[in-house]
């Protein structure tokens, strides 16, 4: 088992003997979405310090209301353990990389290409392998398990279902945040407003009651359009390809347990894959 740990990632469209070797694809920076996030709010703090006092962009009050304030909203339409279970679906969509759906399909292929050359049994030394991907291991092992394969197609659909219902769920929950973190930047306006309006006979009150009114519709549409929203279209993007990858990998285990030719696999992906992303392993 060592001696196999320790062998080179292969190419997936090389025709050797080796384990298939599923690259960690999902580990290491989403540099689009980090990039984007970065930049956007270089870009805000860089106007904020070419116009002068840049101090005056923080305000403790504003940031009680609008932040703190969403997050508590947030809570109230959501149960807390929703919330805390959706915080690691979030940070997966700024710190890791999903594979593509040609990059599935490839790995697929060449599982099925070996356990044609080799009968199903001898798949257990590719188990090693595809630790990165526990979806397509607990479908090879059902496979060797001798499972019927309806069962297989029917545990493996549930669990793609409840991972899409998770998805949803912190979508849902950003989406939510988006549209509160706004509505609070108003409330604290006009609770600015109220303050500069009791004040007018001090002058020396007018000017902080006033950053409060305009620095909470700062804060919300910048959490709202910046982070939130983003975020959440991201998680759609990552959740959809990743639906996709899970259909192939079913696609790929029922044709595996059914003994299909590769090449008849091969054509029934490309009819769910996007033009750019069709494979041509036997080419």
């Amino acid at each position: 088992m060592s001696d196999t740990a320790n062998e080179p990632i292969q190419n997936f469209t090389a025709r050797s003997d080796a384990p298939v070797r599923l690259e960690p694809q999902q580990k290491g920076f989403d540099l689009a979405t980090v990039l984007g996030l970065v930049g956007a709010v270089l870009l805000i703090s860089i106007a904020i310090w070419l116009g002068g006092n840049w101090t005056a962009f923080i305000d403790l009050p504003s940031i009680l209301m609008v932040i703190l304030g969403t997050f508590a909203i947030t809570t109230v339409s959501y149960s807390w353990s929703e919330v805390v279970q959706a915080q690691p679906i979030m940070w997966r969509t700024l710190f890791h990389r999903g594979q593509s759906p040609h990059e599935a399909a490839m790995k697929v292929l060449q599982l099925a290409e070996r356990a044609r050359r080799r009968g199903l049994l001898a798949m257990q030394s590719e188990f090693a392998g595809l630790r990165n991907e526990p979806y397509l291991q607990r479908a090879m092992t059902m496979l060797v398990d001798g499972m019927p394969l309806e069962e297989i197609e029917r545990n493996l659909s549930f669990e793609t279902q409840a991972m899409s219902q998770r998805h949803q769920r912190s979508t849902g929950i950003l989406r939510r945040a988006a549209e509160v973190s706004p509505a609070m930047g108003l409330i604290g306006t006009l609770v600015g407003l109220v303050q500069m309006l009791g004040a007018l006979d001090r002058p020396d009150a007018i000017g902080p009651a006033m950053a409060v009114a305009l620095l909470t519709t700062f804060y919300g549409a910048v959490m709202a359009n910046v982070f939130f929203l983003p975020i959440a279209s991201k998680l759609e993007r990552n959740s959809a390809i990743e639906l996709m990858n899970n259909q192939i990998f079913i696609l790929g285990a029922l044709s595996i347990g059914r003994q299909e030719n590769p090449r008849r696999l091969e054509l029934v992906l490309n009819t769910i894959l996007p033009a750019n992303q069709r494979v041509r392993y036997f080419d």
